[in-house]
């Protein structure tokens, strides 16, 4: 009986093993989703830079518009009003995510033991991130009216003045809506993140006479830290894109003084006319979340590294 025959290394140059098609197996499975997002990625990001160095209306085809350069970013640059709706963006994310931030984990730390029926308060503080933000707008709409709402009714019963909450005080309404709105991501986040930390850590501390809060602060947020600036990352880009709730509550009013950049965009497209100039305004959009997102990996590896040294520690002490 013959033997094996030899691999054909003649042709290839060297025979494909078994080990080098094991490698690549993840990459060819992967191969057509990376292929089918990178389409449905790169190309309506080239279309919409492409656009911003144009003069393009609804009624014109991109490529019947003028080339105009620079022209659309030099405009919004100087713009006071496209400046006001990114000082307004800048205030309501950060204000949300740092609120958000501080009691989703704060509720986590409260609701990280066994109390009976705590999976009904985890069930029910998650609720409202369940609600659609067109019904959240409306209902928080109705809550902030001036004679028939629910705050100013309890207001006037106790004895107080009504409050201007979607006029003199927009912003505020709309910020805690949408903290109302987001805290239960938070929440779950960070609850899964306490849950997953290791037992050992917090036994360790406990036995060398750790308070409560010395755990929290020297043990469990350190090492829940990875889990939250990603978590407060996600937040904060999806705070810079926020347009519903503010949308259907405000319309931007009055004034700016609601209008976020992504309402802007959609005005600017669809009232004014004026694609190119709504194209370069998301471009500035694109560039912030960039510098935004960059920063917070930084951070997050910073993070782990300081995780990773205080696990070392745990376990030198261990051992």
């Amino acid at each position: 009986m013959c033997g094996p025959l030899p691999p054909d290394n003649h042709r290839s140059g060297k025979p494909v093993t078994a080990q080098t098609f094991n490698r690549m197996t993840p990459y060819l499975f992967l191969a057509p989703a990376a292929i089918t997002m990178a389409i449905a990625l790169l190309y309506p990001l080239g279309y919409m830079v492409y656009g911003s160095f144009r003069d393009w209306d609804p009624s014109q085809n991109i490529s019947e518009t003028d080339f105009v350069g620079l022209k659309n970013y030099i405009t919004l640059f100087f713009d006071p009003a496209f400046r006001e709706s990114l000082s307004v963006t800048l205030i309501f994310a950060f204000t949300v995510v740092v609120a958000e931030m501080v009691i989703g984990v704060g509720l986590a730390l409260l609701l990280d033991r066994n109390i009976r029926g705590i999976s009904v308060l985890r069930t029910l503080f998650i609720l409202p991130m369940m609600i659609a933000p067109v019904v959240v707008g409306l209902m928080w709409r109705y809550m902030y009216h001036p004679t028939v709402g629910t705050f100013n009714k309890t207001l006037k019963s106790l004895g107080f003045d009504g409050v201007d909450w979607l006029g003199q005080h927009a912003l505020l309404s709309v910020i805690i809506a949408d903290i109302w709105q987001w805290t239960p991501f938070i929440l779950i986040l960070a609850l899964a993140a306490l849950q997953s930390l290791p037992a050992s850590a917090i036994e360790a501390a406990r036995i060398d006479g750790a308070t409560a809060w010395q755990q929290i602060w020297h043990i469990k947020l350190p090492l829940m830290m990875p889990v939250l600036v990603v978590t407060a990352l996600l937040r904060l880009i999806d705070a810079f894109k926020v347009l519903e709730v503010i949308l259907v509550m405000t319309e931007g009013g009055p004034g700016l003084s609601t209008e976020i950049v992504a309402l802007r965009i959609s005005r600017t497209a669809t009232e004014f006319r004026e694609l190119g100039t709504a194209a370069a305004m998301s471009n500035y959009l694109l560039i912030l979340l960039l510098i935004l997102t960059l920063a917070m990996f930084a951070i997050g590896r910073l993070q782990d590294a300081r995780t990773a040294r205080l696990a070392r520690q745990v376990q030198e002490e261990e051992g």
